[in-house]
């Protein structure tokens, strides 16, 4: 796999932030970048970054599979991340996610049949006071959600979708 000359201009410009005998702390900008432009990080893509960074394809597999922000497989439109570690547990986040599941007819992990909208649990979002909370596309904290602003949300991601 090769990268773009514009996707590998954006990688330079994270490099270029870093010291030259350390652009391997540009990794994690680069994966995001990749997530974006491909909407996951295959195993190929982390093999071709490495080779651009100077790191084992398995570091950046590391990297990959240590922070549950990057895809490591396809995802629907919408990925919801619902916390469910102990101090959200203890305030119904885990039967959020099981709310969220029920009403789109997936499992955990899962995706819904026309690829619009991704399910999974997630570890600690940092907002434990406002639970049960979860994250859109990795980028908008929902606080606070009932069964009913989950099923407000859902039909919004729904009508978003018509």
């Amino acid at each position: 796999m090769s990268f773009s000359e514009s996707t590998l201009a954006l990688f330079a410009k994270e490099v270029a932030k870093y010291p030259a005998d350390q652009k391997v702390s540009a990794v994690m900008a680069c994966l995001s970048i990749i997530q974006h432009e491909q909407g996951h990080v295959s195993p190929e893509a982390e093999a071709a970054l490495g080779a651009v960074l100077g790191m084992a394809p398995i570091a950046v597999h590391e990297v990959t599979t240590f922070y549950n922000m990057y895809n490591q497989q396809p995802v629907g439109k919408y990925k919801l991340n619902v916390c469910t570690n102990l101090p959200c547990q203890l305030r119904d986040g885990e039967k959020a996610l099981d709310h969220v599941c029920k009403r789109l007819g997936v499992e955990p992990y899962g995706t819904t049949a026309d690829g619009q909208i991704t399910v999974q649990p997630s570890e600690c979002l940092g907002a434990c006071a406002d639970a049960p909370v979860l994250l859109v596309n990795d980028r908008q904290m929902l606080s606070f959600m009932s069964n009913d602003r989950l099923d407000e949300l859902l039909a919004m991601l729904k009508a978003d979708h018509a």
